[in-house]
């Protein structure tokens, strides 16, 4: 994501926020101690701040603000269990106690091998069979039609936050407005405090081409092994491009979506149509619950 085409905001547009003077009391500073203070009496506005301190004009302030948003994005996502889920397969493994059954075909060498030579099984020789869990892949799709500053902008970089904690080493973010543009790939190798920093930098366009993100989280999740594909989809869903929208959910294996609070009239439609699970969201702060609860862990 190129910050060359991305306005910044000067001290003066950012003021406009009574918690600024704050945690940025001095040009090029930022209080984290007053940050994480400000965070405990309203996380969602302190987010929100923090999302447009990404984006100051003030070349320090931006940068201490992008290397505090990884990490504080990443801390409040990390809320609540991750449990995989799925019909699991029987895999053979190397013996520890209690990690399954003994697999005797696996393990008729070494246990001849033993009992020729009068000598005690040596475990590191022996195999278990034991049922495990498929993996889960993500691909989260962010709509960056509207407007990408403050609330919604920190609510997508949360998103990606929980996604990137939930699936580290299977996630992708796709970001569509007219174009679709893939922030992060499926099997692409990026931090997540990068990939959260690339999202801050969205800008808003104004026309919807919900389709073709979906088929573009099809593409990416045909890349995984995974045992569950997952499309989650923030946005109110209100397409304005031309596109079967629902046919390209219907090819999807799971589908998820985020919509805000008193603005998701399309999004429930859209759920009910292709059997999709559905939750509100309010602020940033509300995404990990809520991702919590249409993952169904």
């Amino acid at each position: 994501m190129s910050e060359a085409s991305k306005k910044t905001l000067s001290r003066r547009e950012l003021s406009r926020n009574p918690q600024f003077e704050q945690v940025s009391p001095e040009v090029g500073e930022l209080d984290e101690s007053a940050v994480d203070e400000a965070l405990e009496e309203d996380p969602d506005a302190m987010l929100a701040l923090l999302a447009d301190l990404t984006g100051a004009t003030d070349q320090k302030l931006r940068e201490l603000a992008k290397r505090l948003a990884g990490r504080l994005f990443l801390d409040v996502s990390r809320r609540g269990p991750v449990t995989p889920r799925g019909i699991g397969k029987i895999v053979t493994r190397p013996y520890s106690p209690d990690a399954g059954d003994i697999d005797l075909d696996a393990s008729m060498n070494t246990i001849l091998e033993a009992h020729a030579a009068h000598q005690a099984i040596d475990p590191e020789g022996l195999k278990v069979r034991s049922w495990a869990r498929p993996g889960t892949a993500i691909s989260l799709l962010v709509d960056r039609s509207g407007s990408m500053g403050g609330k919604p902008l920190a609510t997508s970089a949360m998103a990606a936050a929980a996604v990137a904690w939930r699936s580290p080493s299977d996630y992708s973010v796709i970001a569509f407005g007219k174009d679709v543009v893939v922030a992060k790939g499926q099997t692409s190798m990026k931090s997540s405090e990068e990939v959260i920093n690339d999202v801050l930098a969205l800008r808003g366009f104004g026309t919807t081409d919900l389709a073709g993100a979906l088929r573009g989280a099809g593409e990416q999740l045909s890349r995984t092994r995974a045992g569950r594909r997952i499309t989650v989809i923030l946005s109110d869903c209100r397409a304005t491009v031309a596109g079967d929208v629902q046919a390209a959910a219907r090819a999807l294996d799971e589908v998820v979506i985020l919509a805000p609070c008193g603005d998701d009239a399309e999004a429930q439609v859209l759920a009910w149509q292709v059997g999709a699970r559905i939750a509100c969201i309010d602020g940033p702060s509300d995404i990990p619950a809520a991702l919590q609860a249409v993952l169904g862990d």
